[in-house]
């Protein structure tokens, strides 16, 4: 016998909400990353920092988890 999960409708949608926060905050970590970038070759010139490597750093940041199992 398997054990299937059945979520309500109003959990799906939790959970939707959720994933679209998360993405989102994917989103909002990137884009201060490079703002960071960028405000440090702006304020020095003669930075040649590869933009790849800061770029693939912010790739690996991991966000803290904030899904938790739904509560009923």
């Amino acid at each position: 016998m398997t054990n299937q999960l059945s979520y309500t409708p109003q959990d799906v949608q939790k959970m939707c909400k959720q994933a679209e926060r998360d993405h989102e905050a994917k989103k909002l970590v990137f884009l201060m990353e490079r703002l960071k970038r960028q405000m440090a070759e702006r304020s020095n010139p003669g930075f040649t920092g590869s933009g790849k490597s800061v770029t693939s750093d912010s790739s690996v940041v991991s966000l803290p988890v904030r899904s938790v199992p739904l509560e009923r």
